[in-house]
């Protein structure tokens, strides 16, 4: 039975002889949000899950990294202050602190999943689901059937297949080393490597970056991932461009050997690899049970997210669409109220913001430069760097920088890029600007908030020359 026969579906499934309308493997933000709104639908749900509630989001992901984020940037604060007229120095940092009250608020969250769950009056089965037949689930080797199934299992860090590599570590396991490295050697290039670049950085550990391509976070406006490079170059990480770990040995001294690609030797204390992450279906038995698999594990489904099983299901990073946690919580809510509600499942993708929390941070929203050149026949640019307002008196020389792309027929914004303090704040409301097809002309006619960063991307003017750019 297909989303949008929703009421109908629902009705149908209260008459059968499962245990269940609805089973979820995977208590991730995904997977949680999907079992508690069919539950407040009226559908008999369940939902499995091994670890700790959450997911990555909540347990070594979205939340974490950004309380770790926080903590990394104080170091720059308390320099700061001095052009202020503070005149007391940085106190000591303590790693364990940091780590242990993280550790408090994680598991606080876990609890809040946990009552959202029961309020919901979803059951909650700890541990390992299997997916058994197209109505059967196997946890820990207790049967359990159901109308439909849905896979919300996430993703996980990819490891490289090269010597020593047991020796490295991923982002999973930063969370929770004994102690901040001095030496870190970080492979990769996307969001996740840029921030624990900043992170490491930040709470005064030597830093290298190793980079498989030219520039940072493939995907992004060309010009947003030159400028954050050079930023972060100037807060002193080492970016090492077309190179990437291929061998990790340890030495008699106990530090780590790290040699690159390009034929380089780095001694480190820790190497970590943040080189992508894969789907997280091993173990669930989907192949064995006719569910098609894409390339690296993603669960192929369709547009409303159905399997080659027709009675299953799948949403999240497990898919390999957008791997950010709103676009899962998105999905989540589309797909129950099609099936439990009669509401036509509708996804859609366009306009997604989003946020890096490099140092110093990134907002975008809506098609780069290169895109909106490739659908557009003529393309307005407006950038516009300059040193914030705080940085006046500071004395530091970090500078921001926004971009906005209009579609020169017929004035509508295609793009909002940022790279500085606040970016994914400020982001976020341009986003809602975007999603209603704002114009450049809109824009202009807006009354900026001064002194703010944010009131630049309401009286940028002058694009720049209508000449093809590198």
């Amino acid at each position: 039975m297909s989303p949008g026969s929703g009421g109908q579906a629902l009705q149908d499934t209260m008459t059968t002889s499962h245990d269940y309308d609805l089973f979820v493997i995977g208590a991730g933000s995904g997977g949680v949000r999907a079992a508690r709104i069919s539950g407040s639908y009226g559908a008999r749900v369940a939902i499995a899950e091994g670890k700790a509630l959450g997911g990555t989001c909540v347990n070594a992901g979205c939340i974490p990294k950004k309380l770790l984020y926080y903590a990394s940037h104080f170091h720059e604060d308390f320099e700061d202050a001095a052009g202020y007229g503070w005149g007391a120095s940085a106190p000591d940092f303590d790693w364990p602190t940091l780590i242990r009250n993280k550790d408090k608020e994680i598991e606080r969250l876990n609890g809040i999943y946990g009552r959202l769950l029961s309020n919901a009056g979803v059951e909650l089965f700890r541990g390992h689901a299997k997916v058994v037949g197209p109505h059967e689930v196997e946890v820990d080797g207790r049967r359990v059937s159901a109308a439909r199934i849905l896979v919300a299992t996430g993703g996980k860090p990819r490891l490289p297949d090269i010597p020593g590599k047991a020796l490295g570590i991923t982002s999973d396991e930063a969370f929770h080393l004994p102690k901040v490295p001095k030496r870190v050697v970080i492979s990769g290039g996307g969001y996740i490597s840029v921030e624990f670049a900043g992170i490491f950085n930040g709470l005064g550990a030597e830093v290298t970056l190793a980079v498989r391509g030219l520039h940072l976070l493939n995907g992004f406006d060309d010009d947003i991932r030159t400028f954050l490079s050079e930023e972060m170059r100037k807060k002193g990480v080492d970016i090492r461009s077309n190179t990437q770990v291929s061998r990790l040995e340890r030495r008699e001294n106990g530090a780590l050997r790290v040699e690159l690609q390009d034929g380089s030797e780095i001694e480190a204390d820790t190497a970590m690899f943040a080189i992508g992450r894969v789907p997280n279906v091993e173990g669930l038995g989907l192949e064995d049970v006719g569910v098609k698999l894409g390339p690296q594990g993603t669960v192929i489904v369709d547009d409303g997210f159905q399997t080659s099983v027709k009675s299953i299901y799948a949403i999240g990073d497990v898919i390999g669409r957008m791997a950010l946690t709103p676009v899962a919580i998105a999905e989540a809510m589309a797909l129950s109220r099609a099936l439990f509600k009669n509401e036509p499942l509708k996804m859609d993708y366009s306009n997604i913001p989003t946020a890096v929390f490099s140092q110093p941070s990134i907002g975008t929203v809506g098609l780069t430069e290169a895109q909106a050149r490739e659908q557009c026949e003529k393309v307005d640019v407006y950038v516009s760097t300059f040193r914030p307002l705080r940085h006046t008196l500071s004395g530091r020389q970090e500078k921001t920088m926004m971009k906005i792309l209009v579609n020169k027929a017929n004035d509508k914004v295609l793009g909002v890029h940022m790279v500085g303090p606040d970016a994914g704040e400020i982001i976020q409301g341009f986003a809602v600007a975007l999603k209603c097809g704002a114009t450049k002309a809109q824009f202009d006619a807006t009354v900026g908030i001064h002194p703010t960063s944010a009131e630049e991307l309401v009286t940028m003017r002058e694009p720049l020359p209508d000449a093809p750019r590198s």
